[in-house]
């Protein structure tokens, strides 16, 4: 995978991730009471920010100071 495409799949990531934080929340502010379905989303976005992070760490190496 080229860096152009990592940043471009870091895109859709965060995107994605910002999506389930408003479902996630519209969910919520309804009353929703299915617990299930936004225990669900949550374990999906955790996933996404795991994936966001490595491919982060990979495009912005750490710099020993």
């Amino acid at each position: 995978m080229t860096e152009e495409e990592m940043r471009k799949r870091l895109e859709m990531l965060r995107i994605e991730h910002r999506d389930l934080d408003a479902a996630i929340d519209a969910l919520t502010l309804a009353g929703a009471n299915d617990q299930l379905q936004i225990a669900r989303l949550k374990k999906r976005k955790l996933k996404l920010k795991d994936q966001i992070s490595v491919i982060e760490d990979y495009l912005i190496p750490d710099i020993i100071a």
